[in-house]
């Protein structure tokens, strides 16, 4: 099915309709991300818009982390997220994914950071500090200066991920590594102030990432964050008031045991060691893959994208 949008077809679209992505399902994935956004279904043409566009350079670092975040995005198989992403921004750097290797990939990210155009940076993983960052290298460059080369030059900095924003788990006690969030690890930077847009999780929604940088592709601007530097229009309420279990806690109906047919009937799981009263995310909103979360699948929220959850939202059990 040939399609366009806007003022007409895009070299974008022209490669999305050759994956077999057609008009429709661009734009239920467009609806989606225009809802997450707090836009409502009918903003789906301008969300469609800037998702087609002139494609903007992204430069994508790893950090100390399991790579999970990329998976979270390269894994979704409806409607289409890692096409849509690869085929809607120029990726020209990602150390997992790329093609090249060595003084090519090397290459690739110069030309990158050098584009007249500038470019946006996205850091998934915490950054080791300790001992000036060598725990942690790329290339023969640590990743802490990487980091401080390439974030401060950026558009716009996306942290994806709970390692990028915190520290994560590389973070946790007794951290011997120094490892931090991509704020606190550059918040030393004479003249050259990183403050980025965290997008907590472990591993965070993708969708939550496209429609982060849908606003900016918009607005060329960062959208209105909480203390913790995430954005509110997905991270400003908590996972309780919109959990579907809700009506149970409200009824003083608590499952006893994660076997129990109370468990599996939607009671509680508070009582458990859900953290969900605790933690700001949309995951009940948009679910993962649109079709689950932890909780409806009987599991508690571990509270992952909140700062410091592997040590003050722990034990993640309790019965």
């Amino acid at each position: 099915m040939r399609f366009s949008i806007g003022l007409g077809k895009t070299d974008a679209l022209e490669r999305l309709e050759q994956r077999g992505v057609s008009r429709r399902e661009f734009l239920k994935f467009c609806s989606a991300v225009a809802v997450v956004m707090g836009l409502g279904p009918g903003a789906a043409e301008s969300v469609a818009a800037a998702l087609t566009g002139k494609r903007p350079a992204v430069v994508y670092l790893h950090g100390s982390e399991c790579t999970g975040c990329s998976e979270s995005v390269m894994r979704v198989y409806d409607p289409f997220i890692d096409e849509l992403i690869l085929d809607t921004i120029s990726l020209d750097y990602h150390e997992t994914i790329m093609a090249a290797a060595g003084h090519a990939a090397e290459e690739a990210l110069h030309k990158a950071v050098s584009s007249p155009e500038g470019y946006v940076c996205v850091i998934e993983g915490a950054v080791p500090t300790a001992r000036n960052g060598l725990y942690g290298t790329v290339g023969g460059k640590t990743m802490l200066k990487l980091c401080s080369e390439i974030a401060p030059k950026a558009k716009a900095v996306f942290a994806y991920g709970t390692c990028a924003a915190y520290g994560g788990i590389p973070a946790a006690k007794p951290n011997p590594t120094g490892a931090k969030g991509v704020g606190d690890a550059l918040a030393g930077l004479k003249g050259k102030e990183v403050k980025p847009i965290n997008l907590p999780g472990c591993p965070p929604n993708p969708v939550n990432f496209v429609a982060a940088l849908v606003h900016w592709l918009q607005n060329k601007s960062v959208p209105e964050l909480d203390e913790q530097g995430r954005p509110l229009m997905f991270y400003g309420t908590p996972v309780h008031e919109q959990c579907e279990r809700l009506p149970h806690f409200e009824q003083g109906e608590f499952a006893p045991s994660f076997e129990s047919e109370e468990a599996k009937k939607g009671w509680c799981l508070y009582e458990l060691g859900c953290k969900g009263p605790n933690t700001y995310n949309n995951c009940p909103k948009i679910k993962f893959n649109q079709t689950n979360w932890p909780v409806q699948a009987g599991h508690p929220c571990i509270g992952c994208s909140e700062p410091n959850f592997w040590d003050e939202m722990t034990p993640f059990y309790e019965s």
